[in-house]
């Protein structure tokens, strides 16, 4: 073998014991007569000396050494004088008495420290270098070490694990199918799953009860740092249940996850918060509860004072930032630029201070008496030394502004905090959708979740004011994973269809395998799919999931390193029987 012993295991114990490590130098320092080489693999780092009195030769091999070149040493294990209490193996250093070269380096292009020196372009076209630093290691070691504990506790739970198929049937509803072309049937393609769903409903007819998969979905859509073309989910199904029964099931998942790696224990259930809720007091169906600052309404406070912002706008409503009333003029003016930014897309911004002697101030002063003022104040509860923010326009756009602001804000208090988690379930989301722009209903999450029994008699006269038996799990503003109970049944899931627009004939060829097996007893059904990406990077206290994939895509959806996507030969191309056509309003 090429060592005995890994870089990261020998400890003061093993003083005297001859030992061989093998593994990639990671820096070279030379003091005086000695040299000091610090020697890593996956398991940890382990200081080598080279004594050039004890071997003048091998001390002269070392010093010819450079970074990442791979090197297997022998020697013997002493009590270091100068410990190192950063390194697990800090108490001990190897004497060494053999050094042999396995392979030479290239000088790499950016340090492999924790801290490096190379941007996310450079360290993703070189991955390969990147996922030797620690910190990359570690996120893919504890997502490892997740997938385990998951699928024990859902072993455990009496779930199987059944694979998918990868290439099915496109059916675009919601986000781009990647399509893949098929040879042997000319003109016609497969698409990548964008998820397992009707497979997994189709296992709930076939009766094994109880499926999970931690399977790769595929979903062609613009990305962000959040957002991969590939990602993993954890994909669960159960039948024979009812809303309450998968939210227990999987937030006592959740629960266990949270113990299992950051020794966390959550006592009590999650809060449960309805989506008209979240949206009325945080602008989001996936709020941050890792502080206040809950929105207030004051429409009817600001009306008739001749200030056409508020007196035209549907929807005023404010938030106090907690000790803010101290900020300048400049800051706040930071605040305005912010919202008014495309991305957000206010057009303004009012405040009102609140003094420490409980003077009020405010940008509408012209317009609002101190009486109207100490109003707005009351109502939103604001104590003296606190600041209020206002917004005003459309209700569910300046709503999802002033979600905007309250995480900025959240941002610059500190109360954001990556170690702290508030978890908490969002139930109650409108089944459907209405997309003015095509004058038509979409299915909010997808067109085979149940309406809320409550709801049925609103399917025919006003579709819009149906809820879904639909929930996601929220963390720390993230949405971790969502679900619902399915429709089981072929006339209700038909009259789904009608309402979305799908004729019989289209629904029939999108689905028809689907609603064929429903006329064989499909059983009551429900379930979720947690993104395991998004899992792990949360408990890495990481803002991307990008960090937790060995090989991630950058935002243009781009593998740097290997440079996918390419262009195909023309002989490949023939064979599928496809031909590119230039789009000549794009280079």
């Amino acid at each position: 073998m090429f060592r005995t012993k890994t870089c990261g295991e020998l400890r003061l114990s093993d003083a005297g014991a001859e030992v061989t490590l093998a593994g990639w130098v990671q820096r070279v320092r030379k003091m005086g007569g000695m040299t000091f080489l610090d020697l890593r693999d996956r398991y940890g780092i382990t200081q080598v000396v080279f004594d050039q009195e004890t071997n003048p030769a091998l001390h002269e091999e070392a010093n010819h050494l450079g970074r990442e070149f791979v090197v297997q040493v022998t020697g013997k294990v002493a009590e270091r004088s100068s410990k190192n209490a950063n390194l697990p193996t800090g108490d001990i250093e190897i004497i060494a008495t053999g050094l042999k070269v396995l392979n030479r380096s290239d000088v790499p292009p950016f340090t492999i420290e924790n801290d490096t020196d190379g941007g996310d372009d450079l360290r993703m076209r070189y991955r390969y270098l990147d996922l030797r630093r620690e910190c990359v290691r570690r996120n893919l070691e504890l997502r490892h070490k997740m997938a385990f504990e998951i699928r024990r506790y859902l072993d455990d739970k009496g779930f199987i694990e059944v694979e998918t198929p990868v290439l099915i049937k496109s059916t675009p509803e919601g986000a781009r199918d990647f399509v893949v072309p098929s040879r042997m049937n000319p003109g016609q393609f497969y698409a990548l799953p964008q998820s397992p769903q009707t497979f997994k409903q189709l296992l709930m007819v076939s009766g094994f009860d109880r499926y999970f998969q931690i399977v790769k979905c595929f979903r062609d859509e613009d990305l962000r740092a959040d957002r991969q073309p590939e990602f993993t989910q954890i994909d669960c199904e159960m039948s024979f249940v009812e809303q309450e029964d998968v939210l227990n099931m999987f937030e006592g998942l959740i629960k266990h996850i949270f113990k299992y790696t950051k020794g966390i224990e959550f006592t009590e259930p999650f809060p449960r918060m309805t989506w008209a809720d979240a949206m009325r007091l945080y602008g989001s169906d996936k709020p941050d509860t890792r502080f206040g600052m809950q929105f207030v309404e004051l429409k009817d406070l600001t009306e008739g004072r001749g200030f056409a912002v508020m007196d035209d706008a549907e929807y005023v409503g404010a938030i106090v930032a907690p000790g803010c009333a101290d900020y300048t003029r400049k800051q706040l003016d930071k605040l305005t630029d912010f919202v008014k930014r495309p991305q957000i897309g206010a057009k303004g911004m009012m405040w009102v201070k609140v003094e420490a002697d409980g003077t009020i101030k405010s940008s509408v002063s012209k317009f609002y008496s101190e009486e109207d003022l100490a109003k707005w104040v009351e109502r939103c509860g604001a104590k003296p030394g606190d600041l209020i923010l206002i917004l005003a326009g459309p209700t569910m756009k300046t709503r999802k502004q002033l979600c905007e602001l309250r995480l900025e804000m959240g941002n610059q208090l500190g109360l954001r905090n990556p170690d702290e988690f508030s978890c908490l379930w969002v139930i109650d989301f409108p089944l459907f959708e209405w997309d003015d722009e095509t004058q038509r209903f979409y299915a909010m999450h997808h067109p085979f979740t149940s309406p809320n029994p409550d709801d049925f008699h609103l399917l025919d006269t006003d579709p819009g004011a149906v809820r879904a038996t639909a929930y996601d799990m929220v963390v720390n503003g993230n949405e971790l994973g969502g679900g619902s109970i399915r429709i089981h049944d072929s006339e209700l899931q038909d009259k789904m269809f009608r309402l979305l627009g799908l004729s019989e004939e289209e629904a029939r060829y999108k689905f028809g395998f689907l609603m064929d097996a429903f006329k064989f007893g499909a059983p009551p059904h429900g379930g979720l799919a947690f993104g395991f990406d998004r899992m792990v990077s949360i408990l890495a206290g990481l803002d991307s999931i990008r960090d937790v994939i060995a090989f991630p895509k950058n935002n243009s959806g781009r593998d740097m390193m290997i440079d996918a996507p390419s262009a195909i030969d023309d002989s490949q191309l023939e064979e599928l029987q496809i031909a590119v056509v230039a789009n000549p309003d794009k280079e």
